[in-house]
């Protein structure tokens, strides 16, 4: 099979390979500030915006790429990006 320049081979791959280790800033919310407009759950590429009742609005680290979409999409400016030391 031949593939154009940037072309991606195996779809899905993130699903396997945890792409948390590309981050270099970090996605922090301040649930107060939250009004459940869910955009951050809609809009992260990766689907690593989770919500539940008991905890409100949850990132889960091993998948986020630290995109910063979810920051911006968010109505509320609950969810701010934080630099990351590793």
């Amino acid at each position: 099979m031949k593939l154009r320049i940037g072309a991606i081979a195996d779809p899905g791959t993130s699903v396997v390979n945890l792409t948390g280790g590309w981050r270099t800033e970090a996605p922090r919310i301040e649930q107060t500030l939250c009004i459940r407009c869910f955009n951050c759950v809609i809009y992260c590429p990766e689907s690593a915006v989770h919500y539940s009742e008991e905890r409100g609005i949850e990132f889960d680290y091993d998948y986020c790429k630290g995109c910063g979409i979810c920051a911006n999409e968010c109505s509320g400016r609950a969810i701010y990006m934080e630099m990351e030391e590793k």
